[in-house]
């Protein structure tokens, strides 16, 4: 019988982690093949609370950016969605911002994004937004809970968070969640 000696033991223990980490990555990859794992899924409710305090810059040509203050003195509900111009979903999911723009005012923050980047992405095939602010740092969507883009957040009069959304929108999820939500507000 051999007694491990501390070299050998040391030489294990990089392949018993790489085994450990091979594990973990295959019984995640498994979970999100039936469906019992979420990597977008976030456990932090903001739904109910009010608009995180920030202070955001707009794009040059745009209206200015917006606050905080100017979402909660807002008299009309708005939807304020979080986008990047490299974002594959926020590309397919600009025809149907552009539908919902007309019923709903519609503001846009640009995440970890170039201001020239921002422009040419939102004016390409026509801007749904009435403002357009940059979060160029990102340190605004950490504040809001944000775990990728696209991502929405209904905010009512007074600054509430009424709904949120962590996937590109489409008019139906619009019809179905946001517009009732929306037209309840008195």
């Amino acid at each position: 019988m051999t007694i491990p000696t501390r070299r050998r033991l040391l030489m294990t223990l990089p392949v018993a982690g790489a085994g450990l980490a091979g594990f973990g990555c295959w019984k995640m990859l498994s979970s999100m093949q039936d469906g019992s794992f979420d990597p977008r899924a976030i456990h932090r409710e903001i739904t109910g609370t009010k608009v995180p305090k920030f202070s955001l810059p707009g794009l040059d040509g745009q209206k200015d950016g917006f606050d905080a203050e100017t979402l909660r003195k807002s008299a009309k509900p708005v939807l304020v969605n979080f986008f990047a111009s490299w974002c594959i979903p926020c590309v397919t999911e600009m025809a149907a911002l552009r539908s919902i723009a007309p019923q709903i005012p519609l503001w846009g923050i640009a995440y970890k994004d170039k201001p020239d980047d921002v422009r040419h992405f939102i004016t390409r095939d026509g801007s749904p937004y009435a403002r357009v602010a940059l979060d160029e740092d990102g340190m605004t969507a950490i504040n809001w809970g944000v775990s990728g883009v696209p991502e929405s957040f209904l905010i009512l009069p007074g600054g509430r968070i009424a709904w949120h959304g962590a996937s590109a929108l489409d008019e139906t999820l619009f019809r179905r969640e946001i517009l009732p939500l929306a037209t309840a507000t008195p």
